[in-house]
C-alpha cells in the first residue's frame, strides 16, 4: 500500500476539512461557561450542561455501528451531524441556563458521539496498520484545530462588538457545511466503511478490555478529563488570572497544528510506549505550569502550547496503540470503547470540575486535573517497566 489511503489524497483532505468544520461545534461549547455567566449562572451550571452530553454519547456509541452498517459511516456522520447544528443554534437562542440548554447538550452528545466514534474507524478501513498512527494524527489534528478555533470565534465576536452568540451561529453554519461534505463523500467511502464488525457487543468488549488495548482506553479517558476540565473552564481561569482566554486557544491550536506538520511524522516512527511516556510527561508539565507557573501572557501561551503538543500527539499515539493492540477482529469495537472512554472523561469530568470550582475554588480544580495527568503519565511508565521486565525474563529463561 502506498503512503496515501486507497480513496486518494484529495478525498482524505476533504475528509479532514469536513472533520474540522464539524469540530467547531464542540469547540464552541468552551464558551458556555462565559455565556452562562452572562446569563446569571456559574461554572456548575455550565458543567451540568456539558455533562448531559455524556449521557447521549453512550447512545451514540451503541448506535453508531448500526448506523454505519445501514447507511455507510460517512452518511451516518452526516445525518447525526445535523444534531450538532441544532445544538449550536439551541445554545445561542435558548434564554437562561436551565433545562433548555441541557436538552441541546443531549443533542450535542449524540451528534459529536457518532462523528467522533466513526471518524477513526473510517481511517482504519482506509489505511493499513503500519500507517494508522500517521493518519490518526492528521484526523485528530483536523479535529483539534476545529475544537480550538471554536472559542476563537467568540473572542473575535467580542472584539467586533458582536454578541457572544455569534460564535455559536457561525459554528452551526460551519457544521452544516461539514454535514453536506460528509454526505457527498458517502458514495466514495461506502464501499470501504460499510462493515458488519463495527457493531459493539459484550463479548467483543470483554475481549478488548482483557487485552493490552485496555491501557490505551483508560489513558484516553484520563486525558479526556484533563482536556475537558481545563478547556471547558478556561474562560474562568483567564478571568481569575486577568488574562485573555483567546491566548490559550491560539497557543494550543498553533502548537497542535505545527506539531503535526513537523513532529508527528517523527513521533509515529518511534516506539509507541516510549512516545506515549514522553508525551504524557509533556502534558503533565503543561498542567503543572497552569497550576503553578502562569504569571502573565508569555507563560500562559507557553503552557497552552505545551499542552497542544503533549495532549495532541499523545492522543494520536494511543489511538494507534488501541487499534494495533486490540485482539484480532475487534479493532472497530476497540475504537468504539476508546471513544466511549474519551466521552466519559471530556463530558463527564466538567460536571465535577464545575462543582469543585464553585465549592472549593479554581486552584483546587487545577490540582485535581494535575493528579489525573500524573496518573496518566504513571501508567505509561508502568507499561515501559513491565515490558522491560518481561523482556528480561524471556532472555533469562532462554
Amino acid at each position: 500500500m502506498h503512503a496515501t489511503p486507497p480513496v486518494g489524497t484529495k478525498t482524505f483532505a476533504l475528509f479532514c476539512l469536513a472533520s474540522f468544520l464539524l469540530s467547531l461545534s464542540y469547540g464552541s461549547t468552551f464558551l458556555l461557561s462565559l455565556l452562562i455567566h452572562a446569563r446569571g449562572g456559574n461554572e456548575h451550571d455550565a458543567g451540568s450542561v456539558i455533562a448531559t452530553a455524556m449521557l447521549s454519547t453512550f447512545v451514540a456509541v451503541v448506535l453508531s455501528g448500526h448506523l454505519a452498517d445501514a447507511m455507510g459511516a460517512a452518511r451516518a456522520i452526516a445525518s447525526t451531524g445535523l444534531l450538532l447544528v441544532v445544538a449550536c443554534l439551541g445554545f445561542a437562542l435558548t434564554p437562561g441556563f436551565g433545562q433548555g440548554l441541557m436538552l441541546f447538550g443531549l443533542s450535542l452528545g449524540l451528534g459529536w458521539g457518532v462523528f467522533y466514534t466513526l471518524g477513526p474507524i473510517i481511517v482504519t478501513l482506509l489505511v493499513e496498520p503500519r500507517q494508522r498512527a500517521k493518519y490518526f494524527a492528521l484526523l485528530s489534528g483536523s479535529m483539534l484545530s476545529g475544537i480550538g478555533s471554536g472559542p476563537l470565534l467568540g473572542r473575535a465576536a467580542t472584539a467586533l462588538d458582536l454578541p457572544l452568540t455569534t460564535a455559536f451561529y457561525i459554528a452551526g453554519l460551519a457544521s452544516l457545511a461539514g454535514v453536506v461534505m460528509f454526505w457527498r463523500m458517502g458514495s466514495r467511502l461506502r464501499q470501504h466503511a460499510n462493515v458488519p464488525t463495527s457493531r459493539i457487543s459484550w463479548a467483543a468488549s470483554r475481549r478488548v478490555l482483557s487485552s493490552k488495548a485496555a491501557f490505551a482506553i483508560l489513558m484516553v479517558g484520563l486525558g479526556g478529563c484533563v482536556f475537558g476540565g481545563l478547556s471547558s473552564f478556561q474562560t474562568s481561569y483567564a478571568v481569575a488570572h486577568k488574562l485573555d482566554y483567546s491566548l490559550f486557544f491560539a497557543g494550543f491550536l498553533t502548537a497542535a497544528i505545527i506539531s503535526r506538520l513537523l513532529i508527528a511524522g517523527f513521533v509515529v516512527k518511534r516506539d509507541a510506549y516510549q512516545a506515549a511516556c514522553v508525551l504524557s510527561g509533556v502534558m503533565l508539565g503543561a498542567i503543572t505550569l497552569f497550576a503553578f507557573g502562569v504569571s502573565g501572557n508569555l507563560s500562559y501561551v507557553l503552557a497552552a502550547a505545551t499542552l497542544g503538543i503533549g495532549y495532541g500527539l499523545t492522543y494520536s499515539v494511543i489511538n494507534g496503540l488501541v487499534a494495533n493492540e486490540a485482539p484480532s477482529g475487534t479493532t472497530s469495537q476497540a475504537l468504539l470503547l476508546f471513544s466511549l472512554a474519551y466521552f466519559i472523561g471530556v463530558f463527564g469530568f466538567p460536571w465535577f470540575a464545575g462543582k469543585i470550582i464553585v465549592d472549593f475554588g479554581l486552584a483546587t480544580m487545577m490540582l485535581s486535573v494535575l493528579v489525573i495527568a500524573a496518573l496518566n503519565w504513571t501508567i505509561t511508565v508502568a507499561r515501559l517497566v513491565a515490558r522491560r521486565l518481561s523482556a528480561h525474563k524471556v532472555i533469562h529463561v532462554s
